[in-house]
């Protein structure tokens, strides 16, 4: 039997079909299904078209037979079979397509009732090639579909870029199919880092299936077993799908043992049609906030899983959403491994973007308890994407996030807060720290609260980043409490009596601030402070809370906050260190020392760290002795 060379400029084109398309030997399995769903497909049309009603996919099966003793894998299906000539065109020249042909002859009829029946797979006429990165021998057995009941069988073989045979065969070849393709593939011998062996085993091929051809549409066999699903539960008629359904689905296929909080549905018509089913997981993933998560939808063409984890079909911000979107409208590479046009990932993105939140946008309005979980979970998520891009998706986010608030100590929105605001008031008013206790305790905190206003709790690390970037919401700006931005809220008659007291003891608060060695840009007066004698504020763009986070990243670049420290006029110490200042050289020092106690009272109060603890110890101990000395 004469060896027949291929077609096309054979050698270098078939290596690189073999070695250079695929990243993953395993794709084989994808491929060589889906052509023979190809094949049942073409014969399911021909039988729609020739009125034969009566003929159901079911009829129609795919069937894979590994043999470990000869170290062989056969797959058969019983679809349209192709003739001696069809094997040498579509077989002998690589990167031809018969699905295609198969495709552009059939839509050039314009009076074909039943179009919308053909979902072909196949595209470029490479994927049958990917069994040679596994196989050193591959047969191809074929009895081509005839209504005149034409029994012809031929089978091509090859065993890679050195050519082909083609040879007629005794219809008993495939005695048991009336058409249909019979593909033999003979495994290459193990080597280091290659277990070919492995694709002869049972559960490695429930896995090739479960994972890349689960909803091919017609049925997989093993031993007569099933593996595929066929229909995926996205494609069900929603109101034949129940909650359990999709929350099985769900545990299934993410491997959680939890149900997802949401379920999103979604269809989309147009210039990319695609359907998706995406879910919000119940709790937060161990590696979330990591470098080893890694975002993502699956991606499906028409039931046919290319990537498992497509990065470009959600922003970062909803990275928390898993799920899938399956269409037939992408345009794949060569390996159907990624696409060709990132427009259309745009485009799907941009849809789901805008489902999603109006989906969370739903889930705040109708489930605030369940909602409230959710933010704990990914609410962060959700602040990092206002923060990032310098704020460019502030209108997408900023009616989703929370905030704890200090009216009725609990969850917040933005819009919420800004409905309650006294008339009077023009600001939204937040404190940041370690946590919600500290946060109440803070004397900003207090003297804003006694003004009858809300204050927004901030104890994310990202939090005060996320309110500098927004600047403001609908109008009023975010401003802190511990701002130098406050005494804007001042009335006339405090600011009044502060600016007379501040110029009364202008010679002592300058004194303290020189006492301090230029720990802090300021001394002033503070109408603020009530029971406690000092605290921090802050000037400029760096708050206090911003240099702790900074200080905490690896990357610090020693960005401090310009402290200022604010005195009670009113409190007791405040006449004490007026008194000893009064008294000259020796009464000074006594003020150098009052000035760094309470500098280091407010570095705690702040939550900062005191730079000397132990000389503010023995500090504190000498107060304490010389009371009875």
């Amino acid at each position: 039997m004469a060896k027949k060379q291929f077609k096309a400029e054979s050698k270098k084109l078939l290596d690189l079909m073999i070695n250079s398309i695929y990243t993953n030997k395993e794709i084989f399995m994808r491929e060589l299904i889906s052509n023979a769903s190809d094949a049942l497909d073409k014969l399911y049309y021909r039988n729609l078209q020739a009125g034969n009603t009566g003929i159901k996919k079911n009829d129609f099966f795919i069937e894979i037979i590994p043999d470990k003793d000869l170290r062989t894998i056969t797959i058969r299906d019983n679809g349209i079979g192709m003739t001696k000539e069809e094997l040498e065109s579509n077989l002998g020249t690589i990167a031809k397509s018969g699905s295609q042909a198969f495709v552009s002859e059939e839509m050039s009829s314009s009076d074909s009732k039943s179009k919308n029946a053909i979902d072909i797979i196949g595209q470029f006429g490479v994927g049958f090639y990917s069994a040679f990165m596994v196989s050193d021998l591959v047969s191809v057995t074929s009895k081509p579909y005839s209504e005149s009941g034409d029994s012809s069988c031929n089978r091509w073989t090859s065993s890679g870029a050195d050519g082909y045979s083609i040879e007629e065969m005794p219809s008993s070849s495939l005695e048991d199919l009336t058409s249909g393709t019979e593909i033999l593939l003979h495994l290459k011998e193990d080597s280091d880092g290659e277990n070919y062996s492995t694709y002869l085993e049972e559960y490695t091929i429930r896995e090739l299936i479960r994972k890349y051809s689960d909803y091919i549409r017609y049925p997989i066999k093993l031993n007569d077993d099933t593996l595929n699903s066929m229909e995926p539960i996205w494609k069900r008629q929603k109101s034949k799908v129940k909650d359990e359904d999709y929350n099985d689905y769900y545990k299934s296929k993410f491997n959680d043992y939890m149900d997802p909080i949401r379920v999103i549905r979604t269809q989309v018509e147009g210039v990319s049609s695609f359907t998706a089913l995406m879910f919000i997981p119940g709790h937060l993933p161990f590696d979330y906030y990591s470098k080893d998560f890694e975002k993502g939808l699956t991606l499906y063409s028409s039931g046919v899983m290319i990537m498992e984890k497509c990065p470009d079909l959600i922003p970062d911000y909803f990275s928390f959403i898993q799920g899938l979107v399956d269409s037939q409208d992408l345009s794949l590479n060569i390996s159907r491994e990624t696409l060709q046009q990132n427009r259309q990932l745009k485009n799907i993105e941009k849809n789901l973007e805008k489902k999603i939140k109006r989906e969370l946008e739903d889930f705040l309005k109708n489930d605030r308890e369940g909602y409230e979980k959710f933010f704990t979970n990914f609410g962060r998520q959700l602040k990092y994407g206002l923060y990032d891009h310098f704020g460019a998706h502030k209108e997408t986010l900023q009616d989703l996030v929370l905030f704890y608030s200090s009216k009725d100590k609990s969850y917040v929105t933005l819009g919420e807060y800004l409905e309650r605001m006294p008339e009077e008031q023009k600001n939204i008013y937040y404190a940041s720290g370690e946590s919600i206790d500290k946060i109440h305790l803070l004397p900003q905190t207090e003297y804003i609260r006694n003004k009858g206003y809300e204050v927004l709790y901030l104890t994310d690390e990202v939090d005060e980043f996320v309110v500098q970037m927004m600047m403001d919401y609908k109008g009023a700006p975010f401003v802190s409490v511990s701002s130098e931005n406050m005494n804007d809220d001042e009335t006339a008659e405090d600011k009044e009596r502060i600016e007379k007291a501040q110029e009364e003891n202008k010679d002592l608060l300058d004194y303290i601030k020189e006492s301090l060695d230029n720990k802090v840009a300021e001394v002033r007066l503070s109408p603020r402070l009530t029971g406690t004698a000092s605290f921090l504020t802050n000037k400029g763009d760096i708050s206090l809370e911003m240099e702790k986070v900074i200080k905490a990243m690896p990357f610090d670049q020693g960005f401090v906050a310009e402290r200022v420290l604010e005195l009670n006029p009113d409190h007791e110490i405040m006449k004490i260190m007026k008194d000893c200042f009064d008294k000259g050289d020796e009464g000074k020092e006594e003020v150098a020392r009052y000035a760094n106690l309470l500098y280091n009272q407010a570095l705690l109060i702040s939550g900062l760290t005191i730079e000397d603890p132990v000389s503010f110890a023995k500090e504190i101990n000498k107060l304490i002795t010389d009371k009875y000395q």
